[in-house]
């Protein structure tokens, strides 16, 4: 077991990820918490859903950036060897072809760090967004 050295809480994984404190309200809270390493693939992410979905209001759904019209489109979070894109399981069987590179499952596609590709992930938000099909 490790217990975190700042909110005392336990855990089965050393130096587990989590949240010590108040869960953030806003995309720049989440972003902010983070490790610094991870800080700059999560604004990348984050500045390509902007780019996308320029009418989506941003917002924290399930303790994760979200990006939210009508509905939640799609969500994305930061992982220790990676960053989680949730946009879905259609999203991830229609673009199957295109993630064969990455690790999925259902609706979950892991981006390693340093490796994010920001067309990829524009066309699938579009996608999501004008299917209907989202997290």
């Amino acid at each position: 077991m490790w217990k975190c050295p700042i909110c005392g809480r336990e855990f089965k994984n050393t130096e587990q990820s989590h949240y010590c404190s108040v869960k953030p309200k806003t995309i720049d809270e989440y972003i902010d918490c983070q490790e610094t390493a991870k800080k700059a693939d999560l604004c990348l992410i984050r500045e390509a859903l902007k780019e996308a979905l320029p009418e989506a209001e941003e917002r924290i759904s399930w303790s994760m950036p979200t990006f939210w019209k009508r509905h939640n489109i799609l969500h994305f979070a930061a992982a220790k060897k990676h960053i989680g894109l949730y946009p879905g399981p259609a999203a991830v069987e229609a673009f199957s072809e295109e993630l064969k590179n990455y690790k999925t499952d259902k609706g979950t596609i892991r981006i390693p760090y340093g490796k994010v590709d920001t067309d990829l992930i524009k066309r699938i938000a579009i996608w999501c967004y004008e299917t209907g099909n989202h997290a």
